[in-house]
């Protein structure tokens, strides 16, 4: 029998790199897109200047500038063109490695003239979206005068934000842990409790925020029941808010609590310590540190459906720009209102980010 071939089916020749060029002037002709609709974009705002008397020398130099930025795309644009011609003439002198090299380097250059063109796109569509209507769009909700006018009404309402935010999150912590650890009593014993929780859990993650608000914060009064009738709004709002994101963070808890290996459970129970004592000590400090990602997430959400509370007749911060955007027929204090909230959470994303990476570090090593 004759031996196999461990070559067969192989080809002997090296492969040749595909030429470049084409993606490079892909690169150019985005390059060029971009840097036409960026002075198509800014010679609009620049006639919407002129006609509400706005202009000035300083003013159209920032423009000029801006307009230049784009240009600045030409740069891995002529790297990438510089490299494809590289890599032909190292395809034209057999010299397969230089070929290679300067084949990627010429698509990188490309694809990241390609990236951030579309990305500057992007921003001047938007900045177009703005401008349309002759700055009707802009001028709805980005009105500068109004925005400065009511600043100071709508950062003190968005402190009772804020403050509720905070206290519903203490209330929150404590009565999700409650219902995690109720879902986990063991026996037959616990099984009407672990019932009633699931129970609980269900019924308040499948019913919005909003009507959970509602209908604890207007119905209870309106049933005069006792000794929360006479609560104030700001505290009925925050029992509905604890009542609906307690389900949501008991869920977690349990999750993060599953996650512990039952071999902890079992070394514990060995030692001695009771159900309640192996929780305390051993399980839920283990599980808290695993779930501090996942909660924060429901507290981002948390503190941006403080905004519901208006529902109520609570004057927050979205409830005081809706009463000045119907004064003035202009949405700028509710884009007010929104920065407020994004100045709050995109810092609190960006540290889950933080700690998730972190997480997975750590797992990894």
């Amino acid at each position: 029998m004759n031996p196999v071939d461990p070559n067969r089916g192989r080809s002997s020749a090296p492969s040749i790199p595909k030429d470049p060029t084409p993606l490079a002037l892909v690169a150019l002709a985005v390059c060029g897109l971009v840097v036409l609709a960026a002075w198509w974009v800014l010679l609009g705002l620049e006639r919407i200047l002129e006609r509400n008397q706005l202009g000035g020398t300083l003013l159209d130099a920032a423009l000029v500038g801006v307009g230049l930025l784009p240009l600045l795309l030409l740069v891995p644009v002529l790297r990438s063109l510089r490299a494809a011609g590289q890599a032909r003439a190292g395809l034209a002198l057999k010299d397969l490695i230089t070929a290679r090299v300067k084949t990627a380097e010429s698509r990188e250059w490309a694809q990241y003239a390609i990236g951030y063109g579309a990305a500057v796109l992007l921003v001047f569509l938007g900045v177009q979206f703005l401008l349309a209507n002759d700055g009707a769009v802009g001028a709805t909700f980005f009105r500068l005068e109004l925005i400065r006018s009511s600043f100071g009404l709508v950062l003190q309402a968005f402190w009772k934000n804020v403050w509720m935010f905070c206290v519903a999150e203490v209330f929150i912590l404590v009565w999700g842990l409650v219902i995690a650890v109720a879902r986990m009593i063991p026996g037959r014993a616990g099984q009407p409790i672990r019932f009633l929780a699931t129970l609980y859990t269900d019924v308040f993650r499948g019913l919005p925020t909003i009507i959970s608000i509602y209908l604890i914060a207007l119905g209870l009064p309106l049933a005069n029941v006792p000794v929360v009738r006479d609560w104030p709004p700001e505290w009925l709002a925050i029992l509905a808010l604890t009542i609906s994101y307690g389900a949501y963070v008991a869920e977690v808890y349990r999750a993060g609590l599953d996650s512990i290996h039952p071999s902890q459970w079992s070394a514990a129970r060995s030692l001695g310590l009771s159900f309640g004592q192996t929780l305390r000590f051993v399980i839920i400090p283990q599980a808290v540190r695993r779930i501090i990602p996942p909660l924060l997430n429901d507290f981002i959400a948390l503190q941006k459906d403080t905004a519901l509370v208006n529902v109520v007749g609570v004057i927050d911060g979205f409830n005081q720009a809706k009463i000045i955007a119907s004064n003035k027929f202009n949405l700028s204090a509710v884009t007010t209102v929104a920065l407020l909230f994004m100045l709050i959470t995109i810092p609190q994303t960006r540290f889950v980010d933080r700690l998730l990476e972190q997480e997975k570090r750590r797992t990894r090593g």
